[in-house]
């Protein structure tokens, strides 16, 4: 069957959209100083709030990567880009231990909503997915 125009455009703008918050995202984990340095000179430089950014960008790549696929489940497809970016925000607390918060608090309940978000995308995975 051959797409319409209508319908490989939005697939198009939705790769695109995934490689740039991935990339966005990856970079604000990896190297927050360089990131802020090059791409978000708000002043006050906060490393923390910079790889929580970064941790909300690779759930967004997640879901756009996901949903650009035909007949992708869209439950699914909020799960699985919601763990990611709920882990991503772990991994950020856990860097970030010092720097302020609860993390002794924090750490355990992001990790928690982190596991139900992946056992959720995971099940629907499997009910979803022929035997």
């Amino acid at each position: 069957m051959e797409q319409s125009p209508a319908t490989g455009l939005p697939r198009v703008i939705g790769v695109v959209g995934a490689i740039g918050f991935l990339l966005t995202g990856v970079g604000a984990m990896a190297a927050p100083e360089s990131f802020f340095d090059a791409v978000a000179t708000f002043e006050p430089y906060n490393q923390h709030f910079i790889q929580d950014i970064g941790s909300f960008n690779l759930g967004l790549g997640v879901v756009l990567a996901l949903a650009v696929r035909p007949r992708t489940d869209a439950l699914f497809v909020a799960l699985a880009g919601a763990a990611v970016g709920s882990g991503a925000h772990v991994v950020s607390h856990v860097i970030g231990w010092d720097l302020g918060g609860q993390p002794e608090l924090d750490v355990p309940l992001f990790a928690l909503l982190t596991i139900l978000l992946t056992v959720g995308a995971a099940s629907r995975w499997r009910s979803i997915t022929p035997s």
